[in-house]
């Protein structure tokens, strides 16, 4: 049986115990993204091409179309029917170029129809219009005092409830 090296083994008496070995240092956050990121690539999973995407494609061409499958070094590439998918099959070869350059280890491209919903950015304009009308909203409502306990509150909350965000939450506690 092969003796454990010195750094990892301890004797107490005439025990030999094993110790493990100490842990990595710590990196920053960036470069565990990094190594994560360049791990997706040669391992070929659809989160790193996701993320690479938009510069692989290019500004014109990624905004229409999306990676759907990898599998066995086949990416499948959807897009509408069209313009944008023929615009994908004209440019197969520099595609595949830039995907292999990128790090991906791909055989071969497959395209087909995607009619993708596009995605709300993250402000939209409803959660916009939605804060700008918040109750809660001093600059907007003003200031008021509570009917019930008295305490300066948002007039918005009144006109809503009949009372500050304080009593609602009392009367919702109430069995």
């Amino acid at each position: 049986m092969p003796a454990a090296p010195r750094d990892q083994s301890r004797r107490i008496g005439n025990l030999s115990l094993l110790i493990p070995p100490p842990p990595a240092p710590a990196q920053p956050v960036a470069a565990c993204l990094a190594g994560m990121q360049q791990r997706w690539r040669q391992e070929g999973h659809l989160a790193g091409l996701w993320q690479a995407w938009p510069g692989i494609a290019g500004p014109q061409l990624a905004p229409h179309c999306r990676p759907l499958r990898l599998q066995s070094g086949i990416l499948t590439v959807g897009a509408p029917p069209g313009p944008w998918l023929q615009a994908l099959q004209y440019n197969r070869h520099q595609l595949l170029g830039a995907l292999r350059g990128a790090g991906f280890q791909l055989r071969d491209l497959r395209f087909q129809q995607h009619h993708a919903q596009p995605s709300p950015p993250p402000a939209s304009l409803q959660e916009q219009d939605d804060w700008a009308r918040h109750p809660s909203r001093i600059d907007v409502h003003g200031l008021a005092d509570c009917p019930a306990c008295g305490r300066p509150a948002p007039a918005g909350e009144m006109a809503l409830w009949g009372h500050c965000s304080f009593c609602r939450r009392q009367d919702l506690a109430k069995p």
